[in-house]
């Protein structure tokens, strides 16, 4: 992780930007904000501006959306003032930090706005292992790999390690998620953009592509990024060349690129929202991840890592697990996968009084372990009528789908990265499919709820 720091490192914010460094990230300084927009006009591949609220935090990101940088802002401050942290939250900042710095705040500010592939590869199991054989075969090579797999299953991970195992170890690896970045902003974070090439583009900005030179570009939820998009991309794929918006000359760029999504990208194709020539361009080597479902030799290796590094980064001496804790672990349904493994080692290690981690400290939804057809509430002639599974034989698709969105959401609260993370779209689709459906007079949930917006 990469970060840039606005302000000065003599006081507070100087102890934040070590603790950073001590969780692995990578910092940069600037005074101002003058200074800051020069630094990231010129250098693609930061995951995080921290500045100090005396910076003037709405011109920063006023400057930001003008220039078109989708890199999200935490305002920090010494100073207790109400007012100008609400101010600086309204005018876009992600999140605030007090200061002095609280590690662990810190540590969650940067879990839950940056790419974190930094785990080992951890395999026992034959499917895994069969993957990573294959993985092993291809990385030497120059050609482009297509990840698939279910979310969570650690596509970005399997990237990273095919580029550490490359020719191009030594060059950057950059890793942008095309569904996090609004589609106005993405082609100017992919291709970077030409001073005037818009309004606000007050001087010449490098894209992702440019960043990635001589390395490896991660495209994450490929299958997010609209048809014009893919027709730029697959140009660049072809040619080494790319364009920056507004530019009147093609750039030379020497990348390889490596894209994940947990869509079916034959579906994709076949509805017409996937290019079939980028797809093949793209998928010169495929590798799917099979879900932690499908390779359970990896469920305990797995939780002993996590086990071991959340208890070395919060001081907490070793842990292990109970025999009662491995066999529920072996026993889940793990829908969310080993981002959901993670998670729930890292929250265990947290509450577990002494050295051995038990079933108490797991807080599994038993739910899981064993599956059931559950109702699912369908809308047919304006009014919710929950039915089974068996009853839906006969449905439009489209009604199967509503119900079945909006009774993930409802189970999750209202809560719509959950969701969207249960359902295997990106919480882009998500949001628009939502929008449709309100838009046709469908009860949503709304968020922390789980009833009725």
């Amino acid at each position: 992780m990469r970060i840039l720091i606005i302000g000065s490192l003599a006081g507070e914010l100087g102890g934040a930007a070590r603790i950073a460094i001590n969780r692995g990230a990578r910092i940069d300084q600037a005074d101002t904000m003058a200074e800051a927009l020069l630094v990231l006009r010129g250098r693609a591949q930061f995951d995080l501006v921290i500045a100090d609220i005396a910076c003037g935090i709405a011109a920063l990101i006023k400057g930001l959306a003008a220039e078109r940088f989708a890199v999200p802002v935490i305002a920090a401050s010494a100073v207790a003032d109400e007012a100008l942290v609400i101010a600086a939250i309204e005018a876009g900042a992600r999140d605030y930090l007090p200061l002095p710095p609280d590690p662990d705040l810190i540590a969650a500010m940067l879990s839950a706005v940056a790419h974190n592939p930094g785990e080992d590869l951890v395999v026992a199991d034959p499917a895994m292992l069969a993957v990573l054989e294959r993985a092993q075969l291809v990385a030497r090579s120059a050609a482009s790999v297509l990840i698939t797999g279910e979310s969570g299953t650690g596509k970005e991970v399997l990237a990273l390690h095919i580029h550490r195992q490359s020719a191009r170890a030594d060059g950057p690896f950059i890793a942008i998620n095309c569904a996090a970045i609004p589609e106005a902003l993405l082609e100017s974070e992919l291709f970077g953009h030409e001073k005037g090439a818009f309004s606000g583009a007050l001087a010449r900005r490098i894209g992702k592509f440019e960043a990635a030179h001589g390395g490896t570009l991660l495209l994450d939820e490929i299958a997010e990024m609209d048809l014009r998009l893919q027709s730029k991309l697959l140009r660049a794929l072809q040619e080494r060349m790319i364009d920056r918006v507004g530019g009147d000359r093609p750039v030379p760029v020497d990348v390889r690129i490596i894209a994940a999504t947990n869509r079916n990208l034959a579906d994709e194709m076949a509805l017409g929202r996937f290019r079939e020539d980028l797809f093949f361009r793209l998928g010169v080597i495929t590798l799917k991840i099979p879900s932690l479902r499908e390779r359970p030799g990896d469920i305990l290796p797995l939780a002993r890592y996590f086990l071991d590094r959340y208890a070395a980064a919060n001081g907490l001496g070793d842990k292990r697990l109970s025999g009662a804790a491995q066999a529920q672990l072996m026993r889940y349904g793990w829908r969310g996968n080993v981002r959901e493994l993670q998670n729930i080692m890292h929250r265990a290690v947290l509450l577990s009084a002494d050295a051995l981690v038990d079933v108490a400290d797991l807080e599994l939804d038993l739910g899981q372990t064993q599956p059931t057809p559950a109702p699912i509430t369908t809308s047919l002639g304006g009014e919710p009528v929950a039915c089974e599974i068996a009853t839906l034989v006969g449905r439009r698709m489209e009604e199967v789908e509503q119900a079945l969105i909006l009774e993930t959401l409802r189970h999750c609260l209202g809560n719509r990265t959950h969701a969207a993370n249960i359902l295997g779209i990106s919480i882009r689709a998500l949001r628009n499919k939502l929008r449709d459906y309100a838009a046709h007079g469908a009860s949503v949930p709304s968020a922390g709820t789980g009833v009725a917006a």
